[in-house]
Parts: structure tokens; sequence; C-alpha cells
């Protein structure tokens, strides 16, 4: 079996790892309730997207 012949060094192993991070997720504020929301979503709080009622949301 192959075995390393050098110790692979800090810089080089990070810049393998450079594709690894978790990415950040893109957020919005609703238009019509201010809640976070992802762009090109319906909102999970008030069910608006685009102006206009998409999805009737239960009010606790």
């Amino acid at each position: 079996m192959a075995n390393p012949k050098r110790r692979t060094s800090k810089r080089r192993r990070d810049l393998r790892r450079s594709h690894d991070a978790i990415p950040v997720v893109a957020s919005n504020n609703c238009s019509n309730c201010g809640a976070t929301t992802r762009p090109h979503h319906v909102c999970g709080d008030c069910g608006y997207y685009a102006g206009r009622v998409v999805v009737e949301v239960e009010t606790a």
C-alpha cells in the first residue's frame, strides 16, 4: 500500500477544504408583514408572495 512521502502542510490542507464551508442562505423581508423569508418563496407567516395572498395561513 502507498504511504505519503511528505506531511501535508496546513496551507495545502486548508486550500483543499476551502469549498467545504456551509454557504450563507440569502434572506429578504416580506413586503407585507416584514418577516424574514427566502427570495422567491411564499412567506410562511402571512402567506403572501409578490403582493398577493397565495396560501391561507391559520392564525393561532
